[in-house]
């Protein structure tokens, strides 16, 4: 390059010149020492780009903004200090030749999440797409196409002056990102606002789906024509032909040696190492075909088999892929962006364009929903969610300003333009369909104040197939009826851990369970041919219980999320069902010496935090492991009866319990007496004090008699399987005998309330020592260890008495300094 070419691209900004030495000559490759020169100043972007990255992450969580938006934002942040860094190990790294080998391995990161997104993406779900979605998707493809050719006219008047972009290619490229959705972005972004599972957030997702399926096509049958012209005809058939061959000729013996390993636990990273191995070389297939590396990634994504297999690969190389390599390309594109000369000199005509460029999947959002009746309201939501971008619309600008097909200006405002399109969707749909904090008490939410013909509503919350199989076994007692019928919400819960595009799989399956049980047919595998997944086990448990029900309907539910914001998804769902219980798994179960152990300390957290807000009434079921079906053994049942709101919705349970004629019933109420009769004030000191806790007692008193005589009258009266019997105590070392004495008849199940509204001062103290605060004193009770009993337990908490906090007794439990106190207040049976 002569000097009067360098002073010209010089003078155009567009290069910059730096030294190279030759340590190792040779007659093939002639280069630095890679380990003095390249690898140093890697580490150090590495640990800039990860550190900034997480930083941002930090500060817009609370936002719902999701990683992409975190490291596109560090890329920006590094691009405006890297003049303050320039006499720092961090400038130095970040120099011209520093960032060859920055982006040389942001490369590998690009074409593993691609790979990952190949593997998150199922083609069957959209054969199964409604009209509706399908409908948007395509309106909100091929309208935005047509309104970006004319903003990137504007774009091209105002910011290029020389008309060397001036081309066909820059118009199609623009037009293209403008026209991309990434369902991946938009399955966290509704997955954190919690509006996955609702109607909105189904629509939008299948037609991001469906949108992200059309871009990656344009991708593959443009972008060769883009760079290459008519040339790249010729690859784009040649990409169709080894896509071909990937599908039908190297994907059957492929999966089969695959699930075989994985049927068989073979795998280690060593082996693992090898499929990496294969995204590579199709990725370098597809380069050479003149496509893009990131197409062979998303074949072999896609080619590979679902299941146990994907998730282990995910899971095993997530953190090196997503978490190190991947946010070094989005840091390299903020990096390119010309971030300081648009906001000193073009920063009003900028925000002008990326209004118009926003508009743009609005208005063809507006105009879809409207053939459907929809409000426009919801159009306006779904163009919102629609204008999400990822990293296919940064591929496709990276690769324009690679092959000079944009200009810096445009590169840098289409990059501005996907920043804010992204980061305004969570706030913008938050707002218009914020989720209520409080719920409005409706009685129809408990089991109580049901009508005699209403329709019981009930949501089993399962994580694995044990669970499920218990739950089934204390549903079978509910007995649906041609008057009162059964709806059971069988939802699974699943553990989010990173793989937001897994999301797709959980709603999509949804919806095919629902319209399958609507048309009274039974789902198969939806997730895969031959890959037995947990929730199609869940899912046929529930099914088979509904065949064997009379008056039964089932539907099967999945809510997919963290397990510390979990619990928001089944309010959601629990409203939108209208559900009137919500039955949890304990998060202990049953070993084949007759004890209680810990499944997932986090099951209990999801407990807790269910109990502290539900809309709904809510059950937590601690399962013995007796799952004899109830048409085979008749089930024994113990109603324990003391007072309170709790106690009354559990007994209104039983009552519905003992209406099945293979149910027997014994219910014995606890007459407190003497020292546990002693009024517990200290809950309502604020609110009153002594005289306001004493009228609240009288109150919950009379409340009690009057369904007790109820229950007594109607049933006990009328029918010869139940049951009544009254008990008094008077400590509570009597308490804990008297539970010992009717655990000996051996009953199958124990059914009680939590306690609110008890407003006994010793049973108030009994429960802050508790080792598990959710099932209340006599829950907890039955539960421990200590204690012995074979029977299963079921605690119930009634809708529309103020929430729980279980700090306190985690507090008070943590200054125990003698273990024999607490063995005191729980004594072991003899």
């Amino acid at each position: 390059m002569d000097a009067e070419e360098i002073a010209r691209l010089s003078d155009a900004k567009l290069i910059d010149c730096y030294l190279n030495r030759v340590d190792n000559p040779g007659n093939i490759f002639n280069s630095e020492n890679v380990l003095l020169n390249y690898l140093p100043h890697l580490f150090i972007q590495i640990f800039l780009v990860v550190v900034a990255t997480r930083v941002m992450f930090g500060i817009l969580k609370p936002l719902h903004q999701p990683h992409f938006v975190a490291e596109l934002l560090a890329g920006f942040m590094i691009n405006i200090y890297i003049p303050i860094m320039d006499d720092t190990p961090f400038g130095m790294a970040l120099s011209a030749k520093g960032i060859l080998g920055f982006e040389t391995i942001s490369q590998l990161g690009v074409i593993y999440y691609v790979f990952v997104t190949g593997l998150e993406m199922n083609l069957d779900t959209l054969l199964r797409a409604r009209k509706k979605a399908s409908t948007i998707a395509i309106v909100g493809t091929i309208i935005p196409m047509i309104l970006g050719f004319g903003i990137y006219f504007l774009v091209e008047k105002s910011f290029i002056k020389n008309g060397e972009f001036n081309k066909i290619s820059a118009y199609l490229l623009w037009s293209l990102v403008v026209t991309i959705t990434s369902f991946p972005v938009v399955a966290h972004i509704l997955s954190d606002l919690k509006i996955l599972y609702t109607g909105l957030g189904r629509i939008a997702l299948t037609s991001a789906t469906i949108n992200d399926f059309i871009n990656w096509a344009m991708f593959i049958f443009l972008i060769p024509l883009i760079i290459n012209g008519k040339r790249g005809i010729v690859s784009v058939i040649l990409t169709i032909v080894f896509s071909n061959f990937c599908y039908f000729v190297l994907r059957p013996p492929l999966n089969k040696i695959l699930e075989e390993k994985t049927e068989e636990n073979e795998w280690d990273l060593y082996q693992l190492s090898y499929v990496l191995v294969g995204v590579i070389a199709c990725a370098t297939v597809t380069e050479f075909l003149g496509t893009h590396s990131v197409v062979g990634a998303l074949i072999f994504g896609l080619i590979l088999p679902r299941g146990k297999f994907t998730e282990m690969l995910i899971e095993q190389s997530e953190d090196i892929g997503s978490g190190y390599l991947a946010p070094l390309f989005f840091a390299s594109i903020g990096m390119r962006s010309r971030v300081v000369p648009i906001l000193h000199e073009n920063l009003f005509l900028a925000i002008y364009i990326m209004i118009l460029l926003i508009c743009a999947k609005i208005v063809s959002a507006i105009i879809a929903t409207r053939f459907y009746g929809m409000p426009i309201r919801d159009g306006m939501a779904l163009g919102v969610i629609m204008n999400t971008k990822g990293i296919l619309s940064l591929i496709i600008l990276n690769i324009g300003w690679s092959r000079k097909v944009v200009s810096g200006e445009a590169f840098t405002i289409m990059v501005f333009s996907i920043f804010f399109m992204t980061v305004v969707v969570a706030p913008v749909i938050n707002v218009m369909y914020k989720p209520r904090v409080t719920y409005e008490q409706n009685k129809l939410r408990t089991i109580e104040n049901l009508k005699v013909d209403s329709e019981i509503r009930v949501m089993a919350c399962v994580h694995n197939v044990r669970q499920a199989n218990g739950m089934i076994h204390i549903l079978e007692a509910w007995n649906g009826t041609n008057v009162s019928p059964l709806r059971v919400f069988g939802l699974q819960l699943v553990e989010r851990k990173g793989r937001a595009t897994a999301l797709l799989v959980a709603q999509i399956d949804q919806q095919q369970q629902s319209s399958s049980l609507q048309n009274g047919l039974q789902s198969g595998d939806q997730l895969s041919e031959k890959n037995n997944y947990s929730s199609n086990h869940i899912n046929n448990v529930f099914e088979e219980y509904s065949t064997n029900n009379a008056n039964t309907l089932v539907e099967n539910l999945v809510a997919m999320s963290s397990y510390s914001t979990i619990h928001k998804d089944i309010y959601n769902l629990a409203l939108q069902k209208q559900a009137s219980l919500v039955i949890l798994p304990f998060h202990k179960q049953n070993t084949a010496e007759g004890t209680l152990e810990v499944t997932d300390p986090g099951f209990k957290v999801i407990n807790q935090n269910v109990m502290q807000d539900a809309p709904c009434s809510v059950g937590i079921f601690v399962d013995r492991g007796h799952h004899t079906s109830l048409f085979k053994t008749k089930m024994r049942i113990l109603m324990i009866f003391i007072g309170g709101p709790d106690d009354r919705e559990a007994l209104a349970i039983a009552w519905r319990m003992s209406k099945h004629p293979w149910t027997r019933l014994t219910m014995v109420r606890i007459l407190l007496c003497g020292k546990v009769a002693e009024v517990d004030s200290k809950g309502y000191s604020e609110g009153g004090g002594l005289l306001s806790t004493i009228l609240d007692t009288e109150k919950q008193k009379e409340l009690d008699e009057e369904y007790v005589n109820s229950f007594r009258l109607t049933a006990v009266n009328n029918e010869d399987t139940i049951t009544y019997a009254e008990r008094e105590v008077h400590t509570g070392e009597d308490i804990s005998e008297l539970l010992n004495e009717l655990d000996k008849v051996g009953y199958d199940l124990h059914i009680l309330g939590y306690g609110r509204g008890r407003n006994s001062l010793v049973l108030t103290n009994l429960l802050e020592w508790a080792d598990c605060p959710e099932l209340g004193v006599i829950g907890d009770m039955l539960a421990s260890n200590s204690f012995g009993s074979n029977s299963s337990i079921f605690v119930v908490q009634q809708y529309g008495f103020g929430a729980v906090d279980f700090k306190k007794s985690h507090c008070i439990k943590a200054k125990c300094q003698n273990d024999d106190d607490i063995e005191a207040l729980f004594p072991k049976a003899e």
